[in-house]
């Protein structure tokens, strides 16, 4: 019985690795190996493995078996899956599976217009950025700043290009000592402390009440001249306008151009100036459904860079500069993602492995979908012009 049980098993799974054999034929280039309990090894491509996976039970292996994205990302965060090597690489072996979930997608759609947008707003951020705010400085450097880096080398350290970024912007808006400025989506405070510093008055909007309590406690300890509200940006009413608005990284959760837009209009003083940087995407609403369902839930889009073109044209905004930040952004997340398998111990400790998976699955990802071209990423300046 012994004997029949193990050759049923062998042919079992003889057959499903032709199956992955045959679905990565041409379609990675990426030498790796499968690895089971009980040593049985599986190799595909040629020269040694860059990537080893290894089922840990059956649920990994079913998830493998499956070729789904989200089966095998789910089946990495719950340990049934391990993964070994170079994670760049692992990260481009997507483009051999499938990520065919409808429903899905539809409801992520749905939910904003039957819970309406500023409810929705609120649960989709709490879900990404009510974490403990350590865990995230983990893995960013000194300027605590989330959004991509403008790098003028490789090795330049991050921390210098988050500084260049910083200093754009606020060039960019022509912002001096003395002027208001809105900053949407005030995070860790990158923004409010680099202004605040100069004696820009900054007013820093958030809808997480962890950043909240963040930056609060960052403008009292640094006594900057700056403050923070706890408003969703197209509801913020201000009783002067503003000489300059900067959103950084906070495109992706305003899909609705038009309404941004106009809310620009309305909050900025004749001549002021928006600065905006975003990932991007041609198709807006295109994401992994492991991004949608355990990063980004809701309808979070890419920014659609020719859509807000489109409907920047229809108003009397000037655009003034477009810069494309697509290899920043990915020398960005590659340090993010170094940073956070030089944190992984602490970040076991403190909250978890499941966590710690998520995130380096997110990070990776988003690594290689930046280096591969599979995203972009933008700068944009926008102008009030005086008469309007």
């Amino acid at each position: 019985m012994t004997e029949v049980a193990d050759t049923t098993w062998k042919t079992s799974y003889e057959r499903m690795f032709g199956l992955i054999q045959k679905r990565v034929s041409g379609r990675t280039t990426t030498p790796f190996e499968i690895r089971l309990w009980g040593d049985h090894v599986y190799r595909f491509g040629d020269g040694a493995p860059a990537v080893r996976i290894l089922a840990k039970n059956r649920r990994g292996l079913a998830a493998l078996a499956s070729l789904d994205e989200l089966r095998i990302c789910e089946a990495y965060m719950g340990g049934s899956l391990d993964v070994e090597g170079d994670m760049l690489a692992f990260a481009g072996m997507r483009g051999t599976l499938t990520d065919r979930h409808p429903l899905h997608a539809l409801w992520q759609r749905l939910a904003p217009l039957l819970v309406g947008r500023v409810r929705s707003d609120r649960q989709v951020i709490a879900t990404h950025y009510e974490f403990d705010n350590d865990f995230y400085l983990t893995f960013m450097d000194p300027t605590r700043c989330y959004s991509q880096a403008v790098f003028e080398g490789d090795d330049e350290p991050l921390e210098a290009a988050q500084r260049r970024k910083l200093d754009y912007a606020i060039d960019a808006c022509g912002l001096k000592p003395g002027d208001r400025v809105l900053d949407v989506g005030g995070g860790w405070g990158a923004f409010t402390e680099h202004a605040g510093r100069r004696g820009i008055q900054v007013t820093s909007l958030t809808i997480s009440r962890q950043s909240e309590r963040f930056l609060s406690d960052l403008i009292d300890r640094l006594r900057l001249p700056c403050r923070v509200l706890n408003q969703n940006f197209l509801e913020h009413a201000a009783p002067e306008p503003y000489d300059g608005i900067v959103i950084l990284g906070v495109m992706e959760h305003i899909p609705d151009y038009a309404a941004a837009l106009r809310q620009y209009q309305r909050l900025l003083k004749p001549g002021g100036r928006v600065y905006l940087d975003a990932s991007a995407f041609r198709e807006k609403y295109e994401k992994a459904t492991f991004i949608s369902r355990y990063i980004y839930p809701g309808d979070h889009s890419f920014f659609c860079l020719p859509e807000f073109l489109g409907a920047a044209a229809g108003t009397p905004f000037e655009v003034l500069a477009v810069h494309n930040d697509r290899h920043s952004y990915y020398l960005t997340c590659k340090a993010w993602a170094e940073n956070l398998e030089a944190a992984r111990d602490e970040i076991i400790h403190r909250w978890g492995e499941s966590l710690y998976r998520r995130f380096r699955l997110y990070l990776w990802g988003s690594a290689q979908a930046f280096l591969s071209r599979g995203l972009e990423a933008y700068r944009v300046v926008l102008e009030l012009p005086a008469e309007a």
